[in-house]
């Protein structure tokens, strides 16, 4: 795949005025409003040979007959890879994003709140957040019978959330059987999370520090083991929840019908999207920002929207979470990849 060196120093500029003014608005760029800006001494015809060249590239694109020109998703990423210049927040910014997302005697929620709407104000898309991926402390279980072969296994979590879930259950297992259950699980394990329990749970049963008859044993382990395993880890919405703001700024610049059309297939997009796992895919291996373009972004690939994400960590440097800007390919990348990138580190440190 062709670089951005190499590109000579006059198509690597055009192409950066191409990109930079369809950023700032939205519209196809000609070879005379280039000729006006550029500060290279080329006449209009020369810039047209050279945005030809472009095209033949696959960088640059005309969206009608005899009209200006727009980059193409691998111009804007060649432009944000080789092109960009990113700045740095001023000490205003930064402590103008800490007040609105810090606050006071902040909750976990709240902070992920004010993150996503920080980041939709600036940057004038949608903002969002993957809430961490720990589990919450569990508050009370239950095992409900269902019939003589299945039973329900309700968990409250100390936050509130209520997860049931249908097991199997051994032949000749009793309601008393299933009582002590539930009595044994919430006298031993509140206040830890699934997987402190499980661990909790394994312990004791193989060192026989609990008298429990086999049957029961067998249903607790059912009961537990439910939430194991890597599709409970993925779709849980007891370990991870997106937040989502400012969808409503995405309408702000549609001037076309087209556009529109985009905008609600990205509304679209995020009402439906499950499998929250995967945006925090697009980031864990990351070292910082990561910016997808249009089709690079399987999530929201219908729309052809940018996402710029980056992750948030723990005390320990484990990736906990997610947050970042989603919008038209039109983002202000050079403003709102310092911003991600600070207010992830600043939400890091909040939550720990």
């Amino acid at each position: 795949m062709i670089g951005v060196m190499d590109l000579n120093e006059r198509s690597r500029e055009i192409l950066r005025r191409v990109v930079e003014t369809y950023l700032e608005t939205g519209e196809p760029v000609g070879s005379r409003f280039l000729a006006r800006q550029l500060p290279l001494s080329l006449s209009a015809a020369s810039i047209r040979n050279v945005m030809s060249d472009l095209e033949a590239l696959g960088l640059i694109f005309s969206p009608h007959t005899s009209a200006g020109r727009l980059p193409t998703e691998a111009g804007l990423r060649m432009f944000v890879d080789g092109l960009l210049e990113v700045g740095d927040l001023s000490d205003e910014e930064r402590v103008s994003i800490e007040r609105q997302v810090a606050g006071s005697h902040r909750s976990v929620e709240d902070v992920l709140d004010e993150a996503s709407k920080l980041l939709s104000g600036l940057s004038h898309a949608a903002g969002f957040v993957v809430a961490p991926t720990y589990e919450a402390a569990l508050k009370h279980v239950e095992f409900v019978p269902i019939d003589n072969a299945r039973a329900l296994v309700v968990i409250v979590t100390e936050g509130g959330a209520v997860e049931n879930r249908v097991i199997e259950i051994p032949k000749g297992l009793t309601p008393s059987a299933l009582a002590e259950a539930t009595n044994y699980l919430n006298a031993q394990l509140r206040g830890k999370t699934l997987d402190e329990a499980k661990t909790h749970l394994a312990r004791e049963l193989e060192s026989q520090k609990v008298e429990l008859n086999e049957l029961t044993a067998k249903v607790i382990e059912a009961g537990l083991a439910t939430w194991s395993g890597s599709a409970a880890a993925t779709s849980d919405p007891l370990t991870k929840s997106l937040i989502v703001r400012g969808r409503s700024r995405l309408l702000e610049d549609v001037h076309a019908v087209e556009d529109l059309e985009r905008i609600r297939l990205l509304f679209d997009e995020l009402e439906n999207k499950r499998d929250l796992v995967q945006l925090l895919g697009l980031a864990e291996e990351a070292d910082g920002v990561r910016i997808f373009i249009g089709s690079e972004n399987k999530l929201f690939s219908l729309s052809g929207s940018s996402l710029i994400v980056s992750p948030y960590m723990d005390t320990q440097q484990r990736v906990v979470g997610v947050l970042g800007v989603i919008g038209p390919t039109r983002l202000n990348y050079a403003r709102v990849i310092p911003m991600v990138d600070y207010t992830a580190k600043l939400v890091g440190r909040l939550i720990n």
